[in-house]
């Protein structure tokens, strides 16, 4: 007897000396993110109920069922996602994102009047650093409350917006927009060039800003200004952003200039390749999306937008049954008038349903890989966000599924698509920093940004106003 208690006893003392080096055995994390539905976005189109993603500085550690991360990890922080959708933050894949300040300032009109007779004359009597400053601090505001982690900006003072999305912690691809006129921060096209190559040596490296070069368009910027903007981009590894192919005019004044489509000549030009984000693709032809798969082109798709200015519908399922990377953009506030990529999907898959007379064209699964995967690389990004991945970049957002609108649920990708508003976004997180919880954004002054806007309003009516 007295040998089986002093065995006892062996056997207890064992066991609680190994205790602690099991319980010290789980990794250490920053946060777990657990309880919720988690929408991978991954290859497999992964979906785990009671899923759980862990996180370690700017990066996802490890993604699984809830019981499973649990007992590999501790977290500094644990998030409960009962009853939410955890999934990767949205990627707008082209904004000019200042023009916020412009929204409504001038609605159904032609492309080419909605510019050159408001937008372009607005922006000469107002545009300068300080109105990007609070434009881009409007824009990342409404982005981040919406569940947009990535971005692709194409505007003037680009060192400023920069900062500014920088402050309030986004992730952007940023292009300083180069025309073959005088602009509100370059008055030439060689300013601008000295502008560009400064701008992307100060900002390459950073962990949450990709400095980019945007000539405007073929048809504001010449042949040889264009070649002069594609051999920085080349020489700086650094993307290039333009608009392509946007409308019928555009169309039109190409090949009356060059005898060919937009798409036709740049490639006759060697300016087509994978560093180019092309926005709109509107007008491409059969061989224009061969050359673009080719060539490995990403498209931003701006439908609302496009529809908003009567420009056409862009030939997404065809791009994307040929290889082309496409992605979701809003464009500028001045001509959509939101930041809302939630509308932007909805929107996307009902419009190309229409458009071919097929209910079964861009389905709920491919459109919300327009925001999120497909949106990563069309901004040749994909390595590093767009899925919920082990080793990607921590940007994710909380989806909050309790409000009627989301009763009930059957399909979650579904739901996502068709029933989601930007205002069910709850949680936001953005290279393993949480920038939104609970709605409440914590890296910009909401009330501040609302009184500029307003202030900014009353200027602007002012100077179209005044002779």
């Amino acid at each position: 007897m007295k040998k089986i208690v002093i065995i006892i006893l062996l056997i207890l003392a064992i066991v609680m000396t190994a205790m602690p080096f099991c319980a010290s055995a789980a990794e250490r994390v920053d946060y777990i993110i657990r309880g919720g539905t988690v929408v991978t976005m991954d290859a497999s189109g992964t979906v785990i109920e009671n899923g759980a993603v862990a996180v370690r500085r700017d990066r996802i550690v490890a993604v699984g069922k809830t019981a499973d991360i649990d007992s590999k990890y501790k977290a500094e922080r644990v998030i409960d996602a009962t009853y939410r959708v955890v999934m990767p933050g949205l990627i707008n894949t082209h904004t000019h994102v200042p023009m916020g300040m412009f929204r409504g300032i001038a609605d159904d009109l032609v492309l080419m009047e909605w510019l050159q007779k408001y937008i372009f004359p607005a922006e000469a009597k107002n545009v300068d650093e300080p109105f990007v400053r609070w434009g881009t601090r409007l824009g990342c505001l409404e982005m981040i409350e919406g569940g947009t982690t990535t971005f692709v900006d194409m505007y003037y003072f680009e060192d400023a917006i920069a900062e500014e999305t920088a402050k309030a912690g986004m992730r952007a691809v940023l292009g300083e927009t180069l025309i073959d006129f005088p602009a509100p921060d370059n008055k030439t096209w060689d300013a601008g060039m000295l502008y560009v190559e400064k701008f992307t040596d100060k900002w390459k490296g950073h962990p949450l800003i990709v400095p980019a070069i945007a000539p405007h368009a073929p048809y504001t910027v010449s042949t040889e200004h264009l070649k002069q903007a594609h051999d920085l981009s080349s020489r700086k590894n650094v993307p290039l952003v333009m608009h392509i192919a946007e409308d019928g005019a555009e169309v039109k004044t190409i090949q009356e200039r060059y005898g060919a489509s937009s798409v036709a000549y740049l490639e006759r030009n060697g300016l087509l390749d994978s560093r180019v984000i092309a926005a709109h693709m509107v007008w491409p032809t059969p061989e224009d999306i061969r050359t673009l798969a080719a060539r490995k082109v990403g498209v931003a798709h701006c439908p609302q937008s496009n529809m908003k200015l009567a420009a056409g519908t862009a030939p997404v399922p065809q791009m994307l049954k040929a290889g082309v990377a496409v992605g979701l953009g809003t464009d500028g506030a001045a001509s959509n008038n939101d930041l809302n990529l939630w509308e932007e999907m909805d929107t996307a898959a009902k419009l190309h349903k229409l458009i071919s007379k097929d209910p079964t064209v861009l389905n709920a699964r491919e459109a919300l890989e327009l925001a999120t995967i497909n949106g990563a690389r069309a901004i040749h990004m994909e390595k590093e966000i767009g899925s919920l991945e082990p080793g990607k970049r921590a940007d994710l957002i909380l989806v909050n599924m309790e409000s009627p609108h989301q009763w009930p649920l059957y399909n979650v990708q579904s739901q996502l698509v068709y029933a989601t508003k930007a205002s069910d976004v709850e949680t936001v997180m953005i290279n393993g920093r949480l920038v939104m919880e609970d709605r409440q954004v914590t890296t910009i002054d909401a009330a501040a940004v609302r009184q500029k806007a307003i202030e900014y309003r009353d200027r602007i009516r002012k100077s179209l106003t005044a002779k």
